[in-house]
């Protein structure tokens, strides 16, 4: 057994010694495979190549292009890593405006657990996808937006190079939609098309921080007052790793991002997982209506992965107390991921996008504010059905992160985090992210985006109804774990208007409304115990 093992190393010395007389260039091939296998047997990290000199590199080869041969070979047209053959499909064809149809029936099961579809109309009308926008901006907004109801999800300069910053913007300012930053902020790449834009903030405060990283009201405010910066959005959280803070190591602080995030070159550019800037729900609604003002009124909203439900009760409650509300709010689910996370978070931590979803539209119903705030939602929505049902559980818009970079020409090689991604897309190596053309790639952007509204607005026309706006629960079915198809409306929890005003209703209301919310707070995230409730 120990010479088998070993036999096509020793083979290696016996092929250079034959090939010496015959082909010497041949044997200097078979003399260095013999020194890799001496390397292999003294080398003390890896057991296989102990084991197997030579040929047990074999084993790390295949283990290396094994993304690329389940994706390419094996994986079944309808099986989501995270998103299915069928799914990148759709998206590549409608960037390049190729036939996106599908012939001979569907391949999705209609009859499996959790199968939906929109119910349609006798009496189909034409959806106008030019309508299909929305104002975002509450009472005590002086600038609302018009935004589109399909917009670019928060990616920051940084995770994504400087060509796809740069495509993306150009294809938002070609279609009229809106490019969020992400919480890297708002680089020379971000204003070269002049793209509408959403600047969002972090724990980091980039681009509106002090020395030491708490915020600068001074340089927000300059920052704001750009025509370009539409909305302001706080991130509490966000899907890929909620409650989790992150670290640029120095080595990847270039001269550009050092500029755009307002860092030190030579320090590492570190992302707290808490802000600094409030640490209790009033304090965060002190710091909207001070954004606000800053901005001179132009719309301020956060994005939240929802966590523990007391603490959006106590962001609620402390809206009301105050008087001061968000012009918008956006629901991650932690079905998001575009950013690189530790896997117990990406998998275990944070709730989904449609139960975090309809709990903020549950509240803000119960407190009689639905129509005073806007719902944004983001989570693997990447078609036309995947934003009609998210308008069904309460959301005004949807963002998409992961649709765009196929846009771009991602092929979800999930090499995000190595800086080796293969289309240029999720890197800083200026030879990699060359091959991304801007030109070319804006317009695919523009055209998803088209695309999926265009798409959308089929879905809606045959339904029966002229705008998303219109869908409900009511016009979208659900098969149970029985097998049975339901209306969605009958397996969700709906809140009646201005419940949630008088403590006495909540005895009566579900979960996690009856348990939580009388134990949530203003003054704290932490969930009150019945004693400091009575104290």
């Amino acid at each position: 057994m120990i010479f088998s093992r070993y036999l096509p190393w020793l083979l290696t010395l016996v092929g250079a010694v034959l090939c010496w007389f015959v082909l010497p260039a041949l044997s200097v091939i078979f003399l260095a495979l013999f020194l890799l296998g001496v390397r292999d047997v003294l080398q003390t990290h890896h057991a296989i190549l102990r084991n197997y000199p030579v040929t047990g590199h074999i084993r790390f080869m295949l283990e290396y292009i094994r993304p690329e041969i389940r994706q390419y070979f094996l994986e079944s047209d309808e099986e989501k890593i995270p998103f299915s053959r069928n799914q990148r499909g759709m998206a590549y064809s409608r960037a390049k405006r190729q036939n996106d149809k599908k012939g001979f029936g569907t391949i999705v099961s209609v009859y499996a657990k959790d199968s939906e579809w929109v119910g349609h109309s006798a009496a189909p009308v034409q959806a106008l996808p030019k309508n299909f926008r929305i104002n975002i901006g509450g009472p005590q907004c002086k600038q609302p937006y018009n935004a589109s109801i399909f917009n670019i999800s928060a990616m920051s300069f940084g995770s994504l190079s400087a060509n796809a910053i740069r495509a993306l913007n150009r294809g938002a300012k070609m279609g009229n939609f809106a490019h969020d930053t992400g919480e890297g902020s708002i680089s020379t790449y971000h204003r070269e098309h002049g793209g509408d834009l959403i600047w969002e903030i972090g724990s980091g405060y980039f681009g509106c921080r002090t020395q030491d990283g708490h915020f600068d009201a001074d340089k927000f405010a300059v920052q704001a007052a750009s025509p370009q910066v539409k909305m302001i959005e706080i991130k509490l959280s966000q899907g890929a790793k909620p409650g989790h803070g992150g670290v640029l190591p120095a080595a990847k602080v270039s001269p550009e991002i050092a500029v755009a995030r307002g860092v030190t070159m030579g320090q590492d550019c570190v992302s707290p997982a808490a802000h600094s800037a409030f640490s209790t729900p009033a304090e965060l609604i002190s710091f909207i209506a001070r954004l606000r003002l800053l901005s001179e009124g132009k719309p301020v909203g956060f994005k939240l992965c929802i966590g523990h439900p007391w603490e959006w009760f106590g962001i609620a409650k402390a809206m009301v107390a105050a008087d001061v509300y968000p012009d918008f709010i956006v629901v991650d689910g932690k079905e998001g991921g575009t950013g690189a996370a530790p896997v117990e978070f990406s998998d275990h931590v944070g709730m989904p996008l449609r139960e975090g979803l309809r709990l903020v539209h549950n509240t803000l119903v119960g407190l009689g504010k639905r129509d005073h705030i806007s719902i944004g939602a983001s989570g693997k929505i990447i078609s036309g059905f995947d934003i009609a049902r998210a308008m069904a559980l309460g959301a005004n818009w949807c963002n998409s992160a992961r649709g765009f970079m196929f846009a771009l020409g991602c092929i979800q090689s999930r090499s995000c985090h190595t800086d080796h991604c293969p289309t240029g897309v999720a890197t800083q190596d200026p030879l990699r992210q060359r091959a991304l053309v801007v030109p070319d790639k804006a317009t695919r952007v523009r055209n998803f985006h088209h695309e999926t509204v265009e798409a959308l607005s089929e879905i809606v026309g045959a339904a029966g109804m002229r705008h998303p706006k219109e869908i409900t629960p009511d016009h979208i079915m659900v098969r149970n774990a029985e097998g049975m198809a339901l209306p969605l409306a009958t397996s969700l929890p709906t809140l009646a208007h201005g419940v949630l005003i008088k403590e006495d209703n909540i005895a009566q209301l579900p979960e996690p409304f009856r348990s939580y919310w009388k134990g949530a707070s203003a003054s704290s995230f932490a969930l009150q115990s019945p004693a400091n409730m009575a104290a």
